[in-house]
């Protein structure tokens, strides 16, 4: 298993710390991180399993899904100085990014069940390389869901899956099997062999229509909506069971500041 925390602190510190051992500094000291916005903690536990095997200690930390506010300390540990001059920049840039994306999610959740209580704002597989179980668990703790983890956890055949297998007019499976048709008109045809569509290209104006159409075809029908702006959340959670974005992975990283004092 990969230790994603170790790699990121030898990215950032291969063969040592050049500027804290050239100043001499030694002892204890007390890092805290300091938000400048308001936001959603995540991953917190991560980051503070990675401070305990370095022997730090962990003073401060909000559970994931907590609400922070401006001047708020997110984050406070006491330790080995040289230690905390190590992780302070790891921890800093991990904190703003996963806060910022569970801080994002939160919003559009809130937004969604604004016009519709029972819609699920999900996420996709297209997570940063090497940052994927971190994004993934700030989607939840934003309060949104997966939409897929990765190609082992669910079925759903594309558009290019239909360019080359074909069609079908069957599929067997333990899983859900969800269809993301091509045109309108597969849309309708898969519409009672599929457990969950996939619909992209298709204004709230029209789903308004459609989706009663397609479940008159199949009650049982679940019924998604994928490629859709934050903004757009609105129009669309009021005729769909769920929308699918990449766009929260990208999430601007939340201002923080780190402090570091010696004891």
């Amino acid at each position: 298993m990969i230790d994603f925390f170790e790699l990121y602190l030898s990215e950032d510190c291969p063969y040592g710390d050049e500027t804290t051992e050239l100043l001499g500094i030694q002892g204890k000291g007390r890092l805290r991180i300091v938000s400048r916005e308001h936001g959603v903690a995540a991953c917190m536990d991560d980051l503070t399993t990675f401070y305990t095997s370095k022997g730090l200690e962990v003073v401060t930390c909000p559970e994931n899904g907590a609400e922070f506010y401006p001047n708020d300390v997110i984050f406070e540990a006491q330790g080995d100085l040289p230690m905390l001059f190590k992780l302070w920049r790891v921890s800093q840039t991990f904190l703003s990014l996963v806060c910022a994306i569970a801080s994002n999610t939160r919003i559009a959740v809130e937004i969604a069940h604004k016009v519709n209580p029972d819609v699920e704002i999900a996420t996709s597989r297209k997570t940063h390389p090497g940052f994927r179980k971190y994004e993934l668990k700030a989607v939840k703790a934003g309060g949104g869901q997966h939409h897929r983890n990765s190609l082992s956890d669910s079925i759903l055949v594309t558009q290019n899956h239909f360019n080359v297998a074909g069609d079908f007019d069957r599929l067997k499976a333990m899983k859900k099997v969800e269809i993301e048709p091509r045109t309108r008109e597969e849309t309708f045809e898969y519409a009672a062999l599929a457990d969950v569509l996939l619909l992209d290209h298709y204004s709230p104006e029209e789903l308004e229509t459609l989706v009663p159409e397609l479940r008159s075809i199949n009650p049982h029908l679940e019924v998604g909506v994928g490629g859709i702006e934050l903004k757009m959340v609105s129009e669309y959670a009021k005729h769909v069971d769920f929308i699918v974005t990449s766009s929260l992975y990208y999430s601007k990283p939340l201002d923080l500041t780190t402090k570091i004092r010696k004891l």
